[in-house]
C-alpha cells in the first residue's frame, strides 16, 4: 500500500500541535488565578496566600517548561514538512510568530524566573509584578498566535504576486475579520482550563486532608473564577465568535452545525447523528428559528447549508459536527458543575461533599479536552483549505520530503511525546502529593 505524504503530514502537526495545546491553556489560565492569589496575598500580608502562591507557582513553572519544548518542534514543521505553504505565506505567517518570541515569549519566560525564584529576594511589590507580567506575556503570546492562525481562516492585508502572498497592511493582516473573535475565545478557554486544574486539585488535596486551608482557598478562587469563565465561553465569546464563522466561513458554519440544506429560520441542531455521503443528518433534535438568530439576530434569516457549495469545497461533515458539538455539550457541563460548586461553596457545604470534590478531580481533564475538540473543530471545518479561499492543504505540502520519512518521524515524535507526558504527569503527581509546603516562620 503507497503511504500518502499530505495525510502522513497532517497527522503529524496534528500530533505535535495537539500534544503542544495541552500545556498553554493551563499556563494561562493557572497565571491568571495566581495574580489574584498573590495580589491577595500582598494586600492581606496572610502566609497561606504565599503557600498557595509557591505550590502551584512549582505546577506552573512544570507546564512552561514542557510547553516550550513541544512548541519548538511545532513550529519547524512548517519549513520541514510544509514548505509549499510557507514559500507562499512566509510574508504574512512569519511576522506575527516573531512579534510572538520576541514581545511575548521573552516577557513571559523572564517574570517566570523572577516570579519562581526571587520570592523573598525582591519587594513584595516586584514579586506581585513579576506575576502579573508572566500572565500577561502568557495571554499576549496566545495572541500572535492566534492571529497568524486567524490569518488563514480570513486573509486579509494581502496581494497574490509572484505565486505567493504579500503583505499589504500589516494591521489589516493582523487584525483579520476572524481575530478578535477567536482570539476572546481561545482565551476564555484557557481560562476555564485553569480554573478546573486549580479547582481539581485543591478538591484532591482537601479529600487527602493536606493544607486544607490552602485547599480551600485555591478552591474558592478557582470555583469562582470557573464560574464566571464557563459562562463567557457561550456568551458572548461563543457566541460572538459562531456570527463571525457563519458570515466568513459558511460552509464551515453549516458543517458544525450540521445544517445540510439552506433554510430560512435554520434550526438549531441540539443532536443527531451526521453522514457524510450523501449529506444527511439521523435522529435530528432541533430549535426552529434559533440557528438564524444566532447567526444573524432573525429567526427568519436565511442560513446556508451545504448542498449550497460544491463538493470538492466542504469540510469532513462528521468530524466537523461531532467535534464543536462535544465541545459545547462540555461547556454546558462546565457552567453546570461550576454553578453547582458555588451554590455549595456559598451555603459552606462544598469542603464536606466528597461526591462533588471527586467530580472536580476528575473534571481535570474536561477543558483541555474541550480546547481540543474546538482546534479540530476550527481546522478540519476549514478543510480542503489551509489558507481559506487561496491555498488548498493538498497543495501546500513539501514536496522534495517523502512518505517514509514523515512516517518516520511521526513515530519518533510520538514515542518522544509519549515519554515527556509521562514525565510530566508523574512531576505533576509527585508534587501535588507532596501537597503545599508549610512556610518556615520568620519568613515574610
Amino acid at each position: 500500500m503507497e503511504l500518502d505524504v499530505v495525510l502522513l503530514s497532517r497527522l503529524q502537526f496534528a500530533l505535535t500541535i495537539g500534544f503542544h495545546y495541552i500545556f498553554p491553556p493551563i499556563t494561562i489560565g493557572l497565571a491568571w488565578l495566581l495574580v489574584m492569589i498573590e495580589a491577595k496575598g500582598y494586600k492581606s500580608g496572610e502566609q497561606v496566600y504565599e503557600q498557595v502562591g509557591i505550590f502551584f507557582g512549582k505546577l506552573l513553572g512544570i507546564t512552561f517548561v514542557v510547553g516550550v519544548a513541544s512548541g519548538i518542534v511545532m513550529e519547524f514543521q512548517f519549513g520541514t514538512n510544509w514548505a509549499t505553504y510557507s514559500e507562499f505565506v512566509g510574508d504574512l505567517f512569519g511576522g506575527p510568530l516573531a512579534a510572538e518570541g520576541i514581545f511575548a515569549f521573552f516577557l513571559e519566560s523572564t517574570f517566570l524566573g523572577l516570579y519562581l525564584f526571587g520570592r523573598h529576594k525582591v519587594s513584595r511589590g516586584v514579586h506581585l509584578l513579576s506575576t502579573i507580567m508572566v500572565a500577561l506575556g502568557a495571554t499576549l503570546s496566545a495572541f500572535w498566535i492566534v492571529a497568524a492562525n486567524s490569518w488563514q481562516q480570513t486573509p486579509s492585508g494581502f496581494i497574490i504576486q509572484h505565486g505567493r502572498a504579500e503583505l499589504t497592511n500589516f494591521w489589516e493582516a493582523v487584525f483579520n475579520p476572524s481575530t478578535l473573535p477567536r482570539y476572546f475565545h481561545t482565551v476564555n478557554g484557557t481560562l476555564i482550563t485553569g480554573a478546573f486544574f486549580m479547582a481539581g486539585i485543591a478538591a484532591y488535596l482537601l479529600l487527602k486532608n493536606k493544607a486544607s486551608d490552602a485547599a480551600k482557598i485555591s478552591l474558592r478562587y478557582s470555583i469562582i473564577f470557573g464560574l464566571v469563565t464557563s459562562i463567557l465561553a457561550g456568551f458572548p465569546t461563543g457566541h460572538e465568535h459562531a456570527r463571525q464563522v457563519a458570515r466568513t466561513q459558511p460552509e464551515k458554519f453549516a458543517a458544525q452545525e450540521g445544517l445540510y440544506t439552506t433554510q430560512e429560520g435554520a434550526p438549531m441542531l441540539l443532536f443527531g447523528l451526521p453522514k457524510d455521503n450523501p449529506p444527511e443528518m439521523k435522529f435530528s433534535i432541533e430549535i426552529p428559528g434559533l440557528l438564524s438568530w444566532i447567526a444573524y439576530g432573525d429567526v427568519n434569516a436565511t442560513v446556508r447549508g451545504i448542498n449550497d457549495f460544491p463538493e470538492d469545497e466542504r469540510p469532513p461533515l462528521f468530524l466537523t459536527f461531532a467535534s464543536f458539538h462535544t465541545m459545547v455539550g462540555l461547556g454546558v457541563y462546565f457552567v453546570l458543575i461550576m454553578l453547582l460548586a458555588a451554590i455549595m461553596l456559598y451555603r459552606k457545604t462544598l469542603w464536606h461533599n466528597s461526591l462533588l470534590l471527586k467530580v472536580l478531580v476528575l473534571s481535570i481533564p474536561l477543558p483541555w479536552l474541550a480546547n481540543q475538540l474546538g482546534w479540530v473543530a476550527a481546522e478540519v471545518g476549514r478543510q480542503p483549505w489551509i489558507v481559506y479561499g487561496l491555498l488548498k492543504t493538498r497543495d501546500a505540502y513539501s514536496i522534495t520530503v517523502s512518505a517514509g520519512e514523515v512516517l518516520f518521524s511521526l513515530i519518533t515524535f510520538g514515542l518522544i511525546y509519549l515519554l515527556l507526558g509521562a514525565l510530566y504527569i508523574y512531576l505533576l503527581i509527585r508534587n501535588i502529593k507532596r501537597g503545599p509546603e508549610p512556610i518556615q516562620a520568620g519568613v515574610a
